[in-house]
């Protein structure tokens, strides 16, 4: 073996053992998090909590507020002015109702265990190739509202050369399609009326929002077969006998790639008035602030992950249909349109499927933390692979480069076809 292919597997085989050696804070870490389920933009425990844990932990520089009021940038680095930036991903917020059923805390332990361990090694080491910054950002807000979106309009990961999270799941798996999708409000306003007296009298805002309904369910038969619509009527009216004046509807625009998200929200938009129009309504039409990108994949990153995680014994999923089929979105998917980064998903110990509520208790069980620690072992090993070897991090700088030059062509595509 070369010095440096020694030097890597010790590193390695140190990272894991710093982050074993931390695992009794980052469980009390986690389990406080999980007990205190706050929602997007809300997480002012969680948040306060992560900042608390890395103002304790010595050679940490902690932004407490950074860019965002419960977002925050914590930051350690082995000196020099050129440096190798490399990111970890916190998130923390909850779902309503059913708590940590998407496992944020176990986000937010993996990001802290990394970043940890990684730290540990490397400012005993003295023959690394490079200079290096180690940062993790607390990024509020994925499940409503988009907070990494809001960063990143920010100039929050400017500095970084390569980002990490990692997500728990019911499998191991190096990347699940994550798809852009943007959130959308449609609001009706019509006339009451008495609905049995003098039903003329009325504007009904809730025929529109049901032809609004069904005009969707007529444009499916023309949508791509990998194109998603779906939401709900929030508000239908309040009585019986009373034309409705107001109506709501909220839908979910999804599409595997950005570049056709808006062909599909001209189509939408379409369905929207049109029911105005035939019913006499106003309506609003109100777009949410952010939108979710797809992810911007990097095989070269995914690559060095599986291989460490194969090497702490994860077993990956072969299954073609969720590797093909899974459909959800994230903002990360956001960042990795500005720094090359991985998104991988971990097995936690449980078959339950995210957003339920056994989710929610196997996200909290003790047997997790062994899954959860791994995971973070995988992404601190596979950051030491882009800094022992730096013709690896232009590779992926490389294949990020090009992705996303290959993305930008297809939205030009796109638009030109959809004008």
């Amino acid at each position: 073996m070369s010095d440096t292919a020694d030097l890597l597997a010790e590193l390695k085989q140190r990272v894991g053992c710093c982050i074993d050696e931390a695992k009794e804070k980052l469980h009390r870490l986690s389990k406080d998090i999980w007990s205190c389920p706050e929602l997007a933009y809300e997480e002012t425990q969680s948040h306060n909590r992560l900042v608390e844990f890395f103002s304790q932990e010595e050679g940490w520089k902690v932004d407490s507020h950074f860019k965002l009021e419960t977002a925050f940038r914590a930051t350690w680095g082995t000196g020099g002015s050129e440096k190798v930036n490399v990111g970890f991903l916190c998130e923390y917020d909850a779902l309503p109702g059913i708590g940590h059923a998407c496992g944020h805390n176990l986000i937010a332990e993996v990001g802290a265990a990394a970043a940890l361990g990684l730290k540990a090694v490397l400012e005993n080491t003295q023959k690394l190739p490079v200079q290096v910054q180690v940062m993790v950002l607390g990024t509020p807000a994925e499940e409503d509202g988009g907070g990494k979106i809001d960063m990143v309009r920010e100039g929050a990961f400017e500095d970084l050369d390569v980002v990490f999270m990692a997500h728990p799941s019911k499998e191991d798996a190096t990347y699940l399609p994550c798809v852009a999708e943007h959130d959308v409000t449609i609001k009706y306003h019509g006339k009451e009326s008495h609905a049995s007296a003098y039903p003329w009298e009325g504007i009904n805002a809730l025929d529109a929002a049901v032809l609004c309904y069904n005009n969707l369910s007529v444009l499916r038969q023309q949508m791509k077969p990998d194109w998603r619509v779906h939401g709900i009527i929030k508000h239908g009216g309040v009585k019986p006998n009373i034309i409705p004046a107001y109506t709501e509807l909220e839908y979910y625009l999804r599409t595997p790639s950005r570049a056709e998200l808006p062909v599909l929200k001209k189509k939408a938009e379409m369905c929207f008035r049109s029911a105005a129009a035939a019913t006499g309504c106003e309506v609003e039409v109100q777009f949410a602030r952010n939108k979710y990108d797809n992810m911007l994949r990097n095989a070269v990153l995914e690559e060095l992950y599986e291989k460490n995680g194969k090497a702490l014994g994860m077993d990956f999923t072969t299954d073609e249909e969720v590797l093909r089929n899974e459909s959800g979105s994230t903002d990360f998917g956001n960042v990795t349109f500005v720094v090359p980064g991985i998104h991988p998903y971990f097995y936690i110990g449980s078959n339950a499927l995210n957003h339920t509520e056994e989710y929610t208790v196997a996200a909290g069980e003790d047997r997790a933390q062994f899954f959860t620690l791994r995971a973070a072992k995988a992404l601190a090993m596979t950051a030491l692979d882009v800094l022992l070897h730096p013709e690896l991090l232009q590779r992926v700088k490389q294949e990020f480069t090009e992705a996303k030059l290959k993305e930008e062509r297809t939205q030009r595509k796109s638009t030109e076809q959809s004008a």
